[in-house]
C-alpha cells in the first residue's frame, strides 16, 4: 500500500486507517498526516491483515464493513494471533451506533469505538488514547528487556567455577587467572571492601603480630 509522507512525526507512531470508502479514507488521511503520524492506507479488509502482518503499525483505524474481510473479523484474527513487535491498538470505526454493536466490536478486541460521522477533534483525542497507551507498552518492554539483561548477567555467576585450591583465584573465559574480587565485579555490579573475618584474625594476623613482637624483643 501507498506509504504518504508526515511531517512534525509524533513519538514514531505509525497509523493503519483502513475504510473502503475512498473519500472518507483521504479525509482521515490527510488528518493523520496534518497531526505529524506516518500513515499507511488499505481499501480492504484484506489489504489490511497485510499491512498488520507485515509489522510496525502501532495503531490501526478499523472500519466495520469492508469487503473480503470485516473489522469484526479482523480484529478477532489479530488478536487470535498478535503482532510480535508490540501491542497493536485498535479503534473500530462504524456507522452502525447500537449498544450490541458497541459490545460486539469491543469483545472482538476493539480497543476503542468511534462512531461516525466523527469530528476531527473527537479523532485526534481517540488516537492520543491509543498513543499513550502504545508508548507505555514500549516503555514496559524496554523495562522487562533491561530486567532480563540484568537477570542473565547474574546468570553467568552459576554452574561450576574454575577457582585455584591455593590461592583462590577464578579462570576466566580467556583462560586467564583472575583474582575472585576482579572476576565478580566484571559479571555483575557488586564492589568489594576489605575486612578480616574473626577465624582468620586468629589464626593468621594474631600469630603475626604475635611473631613480630618477638623479634622485637630479640
Amino acid at each position: 500500500m501507498e506509504k504518504l509522507k508526515t511531517r512534525n512525526k509524533s513519538a514514531h507512531i505509525r497509523i493503519l486507517a483502513a475504510d473502503d470508502d475512498v473519500m472518507a479514507l483521504r479525509l482521515m488521511t490527510y488528518s493523520l498526516v496534518t497531526w505529524g503520524y506516518d500513515v499507511v492506507t488499505a481499501s480492504s479488509g484484506e489489504k489490511a491483515l497485510e499491512e498488520i502482518e507485515r509489522g510496525g503499525v502501532n495503531i490501526v483505524l478499523l472500519d466495520w464493513k469492508m469487503p473480503e474481510f470485516e473489522g469484526i473479523e479482523i480484529l478477532q484474527r489479530v488478536r487470535a494471533n498478535p503482532p510480535t513487535d508490540g501491542y497493536l491498538y485498535m479503534i473500530m470505526i462504524t456507522a452502525m451506533d447500537s449498544v450490541e454493536n458497541t459490545v460486539t466490536g469491543l469483545d472482538a478486541g476493539a480497543d476503542d469505538y468511534l462512531k461516525k460521522p466523527y469530528s476531527e477533534d473527537e479523532l485526534h483525542a481517540r488516537i492520543k488514547v491509543g498513543e499513550r497507551v502504545v508508548t507505555l507498552e514500549r516503555n514496559l518492554a524496554a523495562r522487562a528487556a533491561e530486567l532480563q539483561e540484568a537477570l542473565d548477567s547474574v546468570k553467568q555467576l552459576k554452574g561450576l567455577l574454575p577457582i585455584c585450591m591455593y590461592c583462590k583465584k577464578i579462570r576466566n573465559d580467556r583462560d586467564y587467572w583472575q583474582q575472585m574480587e576482579g572476576y565478580i565485579h566484571e559479571h555483575t555490579d557488586a564492589n568489594f571492601t576489605h575486612s578480616i573475618c574473626p577465624e582468620c584474625r586468629d589464626t593468621v594476623v594474631k600469630p603475626m603480630l604475635e611473631e613480630l613482637q618477638r623479634r622485637k624483643k630479640k
